[in-house]
């Protein structure tokens, strides 16, 4: 049946992924986002009920679950509809009933999750699942937050989700790098200025604290905050004042202060480079992100989290990933971290000659800028060649080297097809061209 059913989806434009045994399906759901999970009750290895209520205490972000039984088992399904489960139907069915079903729960699921995906979502690894779960904690009690981690993890995206669980979208989230900023300007960006204090002040001007009033102010990099301004941020944290350069008022400020840095705050207050009072202020509660090497379970799914939004973007041009390339994709180290792989996956999309991502798709040394490339070492490049040439190999068999039907399995154009064997020294015969 499970072989039947999935050609019917793949032939209705559903992409599917089979599994066989309770295991495997868990270990696909717990890396990799879906739209619907139709499970039968009875598995080889576990009860799918049981699998399903397992699944629901331990994942946040669970897709709709609707389950295939027999007649003397329909109790046992209302019992997962009352603990959470979508839907249920009983065997024997119409394939058609089926396909309805999944079709209907996909675009509700759909619905609700691509309104939440980029406010919500930090990761499936269980260190990001209690990051996520502590900031509604954090939100409601906190005024101060410092986050660390390396550049590209997602710090501003943490910084937006404690705000938008304490204060809510109508306040005010104002974010500020303070490396970007000139020293000679950071003051006046801070603090606002009045009309004439100084040339070229036409007009009062708010700063960033009070811009921030009510809301949450985001200071990225205050590690790169001068000594000089330290002190007077200090100063408007203890006294929730400020007055304007050029001017004699004080203003009142009342913000929540979220900081983030890449570097190590308490060295740089040994080596004297960041003021220890300042540092016991800001550090009263500490997120790290790890980096996305740390997290490979991250990796898989925001993979398949980028290749989607692209897909709902773009739902003519529909992409999937060749299996082999995902694990070498995972097996990278990521040192630009999430930015790094959502730009890889980006490119990788808009430079794919066909639906299936392969390995050129993410490192074509031709059509992109080496700057761009996410440190494409040779031996990466190399090894997702090599994933791509055996994969090619590996559908040619399952054809008997029959090029349009090979084409037409991989979702490519048979112009595609002999141009990827071309490059890869596939000949038609089967026998290696180099």
């Amino acid at each position: 049946m499970g072989e039947s059913l999935s050609q019917r989806f793949l032939l209705e434009g559903f992409e599917v992924d089979w599994w066989r045994t309770a295991r495997e399906a868990t270990a696909a759901l717990e890396s990799r986002r879906y739209g619907v999970v139709v499970s039968d009750i009875r598995l080889p290895d576990r009860n799918g009920g049981d699998l399903f209520l397992d699944l629901s205490a331990r994942l946040p972000m669970l897709p709709p679950f609707l389950f295939m039984t027999a007649f003397g088992s329909i109790d046992r399904a209302v019992e997962l509809l009352k603990a959470g489960a979508a839907d249920y139907i009983a065997k024997p069915f119409e394939a058609d009933l089926l396909v309805d079903k999944v079709r209907s729960l996909a675009r509700n699921y759909g619905a609700r999750s691509s309104d939440n995906d980029d406010n919500e979502a930090l990761g499936v690894s269980p260190i990001m699942r209690r990051i996520a779960e502590s900031l509604p904690r954090l939100a409601r009690h906190a005024s101060a937050l410092l986050i660390t981690g390396e550049s590209g993890v997602g710090k501003e995206h943490v910084a937006k989700l404690f705000h938008h669980q304490g204060a809510g979208d109508a306040a005010p989230f104002i974010a500020v790098n303070c490396a970007a900023i000139p020293e000679s300007l950071l003051e006046a960006e801070l603090f606002g200025f009045e009309k004439g204090a100084f040339t070229g002040a036409v007009k009062a001007k708010r700063g960033v604290f009070e811009q921030a009033s009510s809301g949450t102010l985001f200071l990225d990099e205050i590690g790169e905050m001068p000594l000089s301004m330290q002190a007077k941020l200090l100063r408007v944290l203890q006294e929730r004042k400020l007055v304007r350069l050029g001017g004699e008022i004080q203003v009142d400020v009342d913000f929540r202060l979220v900081c983030a840095t890449h570097q190590d705050l308490k060295s740089m207050v040994e080596q004297g480079l960041f003021r220890e009072d300042l540092y016991y202020r800001i550090h009263v509660i500490q997120l790290r992100i790890p980096p996305l090497r740390e997290r490979s379970q991250d990796i898989r799914w925001f993979v398949h989290h980028y290749v989607e939004a692209f897909n709902r973007a773009n739902p003519e041009e529909r992409r999937r990933l060749d299996p082999r390339t995902e694990e070498a994709l995972v097996s990278y180290a990521w040192p630009g971290n999430i930015r790094e792989l959502k730009h890889a996956v980006e490119r990788a999309c808009i430079l794919s000659p066909g639906p299936l991502l392969g390995a050129d798709a993410f490192f074509r040394e031709d059509l992109v800028d080496r700057n761009d490339v996410p440190i494409a070492s040779p031996s990466l490049a190399d090894y997702l060649m090599v994933c791509e040439r055996d994969y090619l190999k590996v559908a040619l068999d399952r054809n008997d080297w029959h090029m349009t039907h090979t084409a037409e399995a991989l979702g490519i154009t048979r112009k595609t097809l002999w141009e990827k064997m071309r490059r890869l020294g596939i000949s038609p015969k089967g026998e290696d061209l180099a």
